[in-house]
């Protein structure tokens, strides 16, 4: 007979199957603008641009990095796929775009139908939260690159904004104020240092319970990133923003510049309430305040930049909104109360 690509580890009826069991999931994300069905080589997409009078793409790319291993060291795969389109929908939306559709990369050692069907339906989950479809991906089985039950996630998204719309930044000005969405906890980002903490330092697995956090240690770090698309497009529509930032990687300091004028400095000056996991991660591993909020999002998970009068209209409409800081004359800085930057 020979050798077969099964005996080299890739089978692709397994391929087959899980393409089987996703397409319920994959579905459910279309909407009118999706022209082709699953298994084209391509995804095709006609975005609505009735209104506007020069639509411009915006797409953004991301990963989910080593979150992944505690979805891994949990055996729970429904939700990680959420944190892979937050992380991209959530960047384009930083300068006005509405998500248009998602793409996803799933790589694994060894293709399990039934687990890339929950690691799609988490995907699957995070386009709804973000009125956005899913027209394509690629499952590849990697044997000898990847752990039997390693696997990696990453996706891409693309949205769309009218040109004399797009949120850049550059109408900042001294003065002006910033307001803030709570995140979900640790989001998807630090996780190589809050796995280092927990399981080197304190010796804890996914399943000890901690007292501090009211739950297991797994289900707190596995917390999907919050989607911030419905929060935040409406927002758009009424008022005008001058800048956003998603607070990822580089946590508070190193993200608000990026949306600022350059001779600005953000100064946050409110002592928001920080979720528990932060204290919690600070106090293993003696961390310093500015490390902490150069890596983690701290509690706040995206930043909307107005003018105050606008500021004070969008608190009292809705209340999730904190007022956390204002701009001032500076060097394109953050400075935060009580951290010495």
């Amino acid at each position: 007979m020979g050798i077969s690509y099964k005996d080299a580890g890739v089978d692709i009826d397994k391929g087959n199957e899980a393409v089987r069991l996703m397409k319920d999931h994959v579905k459910s994300t279309f909407n009118d603008g999706v022209l082709t069905d699953i298994g084209g080589f391509g995804g095709l997409f006609q975005p609505d641009i009735a209104g506007m009078e020069a639509p411009v793409l915006v797409s953004g790319t991301d990963g989910v990095g080593t979150k992944l291993k505690i979805a891994m060291d949990m055996d729970k795969h429904d939700t990680i796929g959420i944190d892979a389109v937050a992380m991209c929908v959530n960047d384009i939306l930083v300068q006005g775009a509405s998500p248009l559709f998602f793409l996803d990369y799933l790589a694994c050692g060894k293709l399990e139908p039934e687990k890339i069907a929950a690691i799609v339906s988490g995907v699957a989950e995070g386009c709804r939260q973000s009125q956005a479809a899913l027209i394509g991906g690629e499952t590849a089985e990697m044997p000898d690159f990847y752990g039997e039950d390693e696997y990696d996630i990453a996706g891409f998204a693309v949205g769309i904004v009218d040109k004399k719309k797009i949120v850049d930044g550059k109408k900042t000005a001294v003065g002006d104020v910033m307001l803030a969405l709570p995140s979900t906890g640790v989001h998807s980002n630090g996780f190589s240092l809050v796995r280092k903490l927990v399981f080197d330092v304190a010796g804890l697995n996914v399943d000890s319970y901690v007292p501090e956090l009211g739950r297991s240690l797994g289900e707190e770090l596995l917390t999907p990133t919050r989607i911030y698309v419905k929060d935040i497009l409406p927002l758009l529509k009424k008022y005008e923003i001058k800048a956003m930032s998603h607070i990822t990687g580089g946590g508070l300091i190193e993200n608000i510049p990026r949306c600022i004028n350059p001779w600005l400095n953000a100064v946050i000056d409110v002592a928001w309430p920080v979720p528990p996991v932060f204290s919690y991660l600070q106090q293993l591993g003696r961390i310093d305040p500015l490390e902490m909020h150069r890596v983690f999002n701290m509690g706040l998970g995206f930043i909307v930049i107005c003018d105050e009068e606008t500021a004070d209209r969008i608190e009292i409409e809705d209340t999730r909104f904190l007022r956390v800081g204002y701009l001032e004359q500076g060097e394109g800085k953050t400075e935060i109360m009580g951290v010495n930057i």
